[in-house]
């Protein structure tokens, strides 16, 4: 079973206000295990070999830092969404912070499995870090329309 995000301090990981769910920034951390997602061997299998895992290792150690996070942020954005009574496909805006805009092409070939037609608008932001650690390569924040 996949979980929602989780906070990992005194915030919301979502709140509804009317017909909008709005979900706070979204970074790779099991905060259950107090680990940062790091490479293929943090995600279910089946999600590792979906994204990319090549088998090689020099490839796989490059490429697998970002492409695992990103799997893991929108993972948690889809079953945030199904806890608040929707679906991924209800997310109509993206805000994505990246520590290096380099990586954007392997997070976009990510995010195109989990939004297959209609891609959200987007904001695609370069910052120079994110909490908690300098591991953590991508935060993604959503808006969702959901009627009541």
């Amino acid at each position: 079973m996949t979980l929602s995000a989780k906070p990992l301090a005194r915030y919301s990981a979502w709140q509804r206000r009317g017909d909008f769910v709005f979900l706070s920034g979204v970074i790779a951390v099991d905060p259950g295990a107090g680990k940062i997602v790091n490479g293929f061997g943090d995600v279910p299998a089946n999600a590792a070999k979906l994204i990319g895992q090549t088998g090689e290792f020099s490839v796989d150690v490059k490429d697998g830092p970002i492409l695992c996070q990103s799997w893991y942020v929108l993972d948690r954005i889809r079953a945030t969404m199904e806890e608040a009574g929707g679906s991924i496909s209800d997310v109509f805006k993206l805000v994505q912070y990246f520590r290096n805009l380099d990586d954007f092409p392997r997070y976009n070939s990510v995010r195109k499995l989990f939004f297959p037609n209609t891609p959200p608008v987007s904001t695609v932001v370069e910052v120079s870090a994110m909490m908690p650690s300098e591991a953590v390569l991508i935060e993604v924040e959503a808006t969702a329309w959901l009627p009541a």
